[in-house]
C-alpha cells in the first residue's frame, strides 16, 4: 500500500486561558495522498483554519500544538528545527490564504512579491525568477501578465489577487497545496474560475490539495474525499459521493439539509440551531450533543468512538455506534 503523502495523527493545538488549555484542535488524524484532493469543511469556529495553520506551525501564538504528528513523506514536521521548517513551508508546502487582500504587502509590486517567495526558496537569477513569475501568471490566467508583474495589489480586483496568491504558492513547486477558503469573498463568475482553475492545476501538477471550505458546493466540484470538523474535532470522513449522497453523523447531515440548491423552493431554508460553542464550553462528550436532534443518554457525557459502517467512512456518533450494534451497518 501507498504510504499517505501528507499524514497527521491525534494533533492537539491549544490557547492558555484562565481555564488552563483550551483545545481549539483536539485529536484531529486524516491522511492525505499524492493527487488527491481532501476537503476539510464545517461551520466557522470548528477549528478547520487551525488545523492547517497547524500543520505548517503557524499557530499564532500564545497558541501552540501540544501534541501530535504531522508527517511529509514520513518525515515529522513538529520536530524540524526552525530554520528547516521554514524552507519546507512555501516550498514543499504551500498555502493559500482566504484573505489576499490582507496577504499581499500594498507598497510591493506584485510581481515582486512573487518573484521573493522563488528566491528565498531557490537560488536562482533575478531575471529568471521573473521570468517565471510571468510564466506563472499566464498559467493561472491573469491577462497581460507582462503589464500586471508591475501593478501594486491596490491595482488589481479580489480575483486577480487571488490568483496572484495561487501564482505565489505555485511558484515553488510544492508537493501539498492547502487553500484556505480560496473563494472568500469573490462574486459568483470569479469564483467558478478559481475553482476550474485549482483543479485544472491540481489535474496538470498532481500537487495535493487540502481544501478548506464551509461551502459544499466547493466540496462537491473539487473534492475526492471530505472530513467534517465540528469543535476542534473530525465526525466523520468519507469519500466525496458517499458523504454527499449518505451522511452518516447528524452534523453532516444538517449541513447537507441546508444547501439552498437542495430545499424546496418557497420553503424556509432549514437550519442547524444554535452556534458552534466556544472552547470553554465544549460538552464532554459528544460536542455536537448541544445542537443534536438525535441525541440521547449518553452523548452529553461519553465521547463516541470511531465507527465503520460502510468501507472507507469513519464516523463518530453514538447514534451510528448503536446502529452498527443492532445490525445497522454494513
Amino acid at each position: 500500500m501507498t504510504s499517505p503523502l501528507l499524514e497527521v495523527r491525534d494533533l492537539r493545538t491549544a490557547f492558555p486561558s484562565a481555564q488552563g488549555l483550551l483545545h481549539v484542535v483536539d485529536g484531529v488524524s486524516f491522511e492525505l495522498s499524492k493527487g488527491e484532493v481532501l476537503a476539510l469543511v464545517g461551520e466557522s469556529g470548528s477549528g478547520k483554519s487551525m488545523t492547517a495553520l497547524s500543520t505548517l506551525r503557524l499557530v499564532p501564538k500564545p497558541g501552540r500544538v501540544v501534541s501530535g504528528s504531522v508527517k511529509l513523506r514520513g518525515e515529522e514536521l513538529l520536530d524540524l528545527p526552525v530554520t528547516e521548517m521554514r524552507r519546507i513551508r512555501g516550498g514543499r508546502v504551500a498555502m493559500i490564504f482566504q484573505e489576499p487582500m490582507t496577504c499581499l504587502n500594498p507598497v510591493v509590486r506584485v510581481g515582486q512579491q512573487v518573484v521573493e517567495a522563488i528566491r528565498l526558496h531557490e537560488t536562482v537569477a533575478p531575471a529568471e525568477a521573473r521570468a517565471r513569475t510571468r510564466e506563472l501568471f499566464a498559467e493561472v490566467g491573469i491577462p497581460d501578465p507582462d503589464e500586471r508583474l508591475d501593478a501594486h495589489p491596490h491595482q488589481l480586483s479580489g480575483g486577480l489577487k487571488q490568483r496572484v496568491m495561487i501564482a505565489m504558492a505555485l511558484s515553488t513547486r510544492p508537493e501539498v497545496l492547502i487553500a484556505d477558503e480560496p473563494t472568500t469573498a469573490l462574486d459568483v463568475t470569479v469564483q467558478a474560475q478559481i475553482l476550474a482553475l485549482l483543479r485544472d492545476l491540481q489535474r496538470k501538477r498532481g500537487a495535493a490539495i487540502l481544501l478548506i471550505t464551509h461551502d459544499l458546493g466547493i466540496v462537491n466540484e473539487l473534492a475526492d474525499r471530505v472530513a467534517v470538523m465540528y469543535a476542534g474535532r473530525l465526525v466523520e470522513v468519507a469519500g466525496r459521493e458517499a458523504l454527499l449522497s449518505d451522511p452518516r453523523h447528524p452534523y453532516t447531515q444538517g449541513l447537507l439539509r441546508s444547501i439552498p440548491a437542495l430545499s424546496a423552493p418557497g420553503e424556509p431554508l432549514p437550519e442547524i440551531a444554535g452556534v458552534v460553542p466556544s472552547p470553554d464550553q465544549w460538552p464532554s462528550g459528544c460536542r455536537f450533543s448541544t445542537r443534536c436532534p438525535k441525541r440521547f443518554e449518553p452523548c452529553a457525557d461519553t465521547f463516541p468512538i470511531e465507527t465503520e459502517p460502510t468501507r472507507g467512512r469513519r464516523v463518530w456518533c453514538h447514534e451510528v455506534e448503536r446502529e452498527a450494534g443492532a445490525g445497522g451497518g454494513s
